[in-house]
């Protein structure tokens, strides 16, 4: 009886030193972001400031890219762990599908919807730029290189026709913003949630007008030819009396590498997705107030992290097939 004691004691001994190790497991993890005055930077930020107060066994950095591009690319080797990415881009990128690379970056994974990022082609008001196509012989600036703004503006011009015709210069938003105050470009293109720092910079100086560049996707085709969808970015959201403007958007997915433990994406997500976690994500812009457990992985074009895929099954959600890991 003794000896069965003693070895009931040794037993749970040994099962309390490994739930200790596995409770004590410490990770350090790096978030891919975008450029300089970009909503991503500001989600990352946020994400890297909340999930530590909340898990201190997490330690989390906010690292700088081009943007969505970059990031499917750096997510996909694991030079980040995880990475803000449009949904188009990474649908492209995991088929080998991108511009001028036919690489397979299949190693990405989702996780949960963010926020709509929709095209937002800002011009001088007194220019008389009405269309996409008046930007004939125009420059424009588009965003970093191997952003997914940048991306979004080549597939975009190329479908209308316009690519060859123009004078596309690849300068981040701030940059871009600063410049078309100096008179350097005629317009610039951001994919970003709304309003945006950049623009709302650019109107300081400048009286601005947005493009209707919805009008133009639909008239030549671009929804059936990428998964964008059609939005409007409301009356007055840049100053009082300007209308509203009809354009599209793409789904911002935060997403992982695939190699990422599943117990640590599982955390984050509880962490982020609680109610005190989209507070805060609010409290740093509001934009991120469409990033709710309605909105799940809404857009997600590529397959679920196990983590992410027990998660929203605990939140009663059906995953569909395709996005099954």
């Amino acid at each position: 009886m003794k000896s069965k004691w003693m070895f009931s004691i040794v037993v749970m001994a040994v099962l309390a030193v490994g739930i200790a190790q596995v409770t004590a497991a410490e990770y350090s993890i790096k978030i891919g972001g975008g450029p300089t005055g970009g909503t991503f930077n500001t989600f990352t930020n946020g994400m890297a400031v909340y999930v530590p107060k909340v898990n201190p066994n997490i330690k989390a950095t906010s690292v700088g890219s081009g943007g969505s591009v970059e990031n499917v690319k750096r997510v996909h080797s694991r030079e980040s762990d995880f990475g803000l990415c449009y949904a188009v881009d990474s649908d492209l990128g995991f088929k080998g599908q991108l511009p001028q690379d036919s690489q397979k970056y299949n190693n990405i994974r989702s996780m949960g919807y963010l926020y709509g990022a929709p095209a937002q082609l800002v011009v001088r008001a007194e220019a008389g730029i009405t269309s996409a196509m008046d930007l004939k012989g125009k420059r424009v600036a588009l965003g970093n290189a191997g952003s997914g703004a940048a991306a979004s503006a080549e597939r975009f011009f190329r479908h209308i026709g316009l690519w060859d015709n123009f004078n596309p210069s690849f300068l981040g938003y701030s940059a871009a913003a600063s410049n078309f105050q100096d008179g350097k470009i005629d317009g610039f293109w951001v994919l970003v949630g709304y309003p945006n720092a950049s623009v709302i910079e650019a109107a300081v100086q400048v009286k601005i007008a947005l493009v209707d560049v919805g009008v133009d996707a639909e008239k030549t085709g671009f929804y059936e030819a990428f998964a964008y969808s059609p939005t409007v970015i409301p009356a007055g959201t840049y100053g009082k009396g300007m209308p509203e403007c009809k354009t599209f958007q793409d789904s911002t997915i935060l997403t992982v590498n695939k190699d990422v433990p599943e117990d640590l994406v599982y955390t984050i997500m509880k962490t982020l997705w609680s109610k005190e976690g989209m507070q805060a994500m609010v409290t740093a812009k509001k934009t991120f107030k469409e990033m709710t457990l309605e909105n799940a992985f809404k857009g997600a074009s590529v397959p679920l992290h196990p983590g992410a895929v027990t998660f929203w099954k605990e939140q009663g959600k059906t995953i569909p097939e395709r996005l099954m890991p």
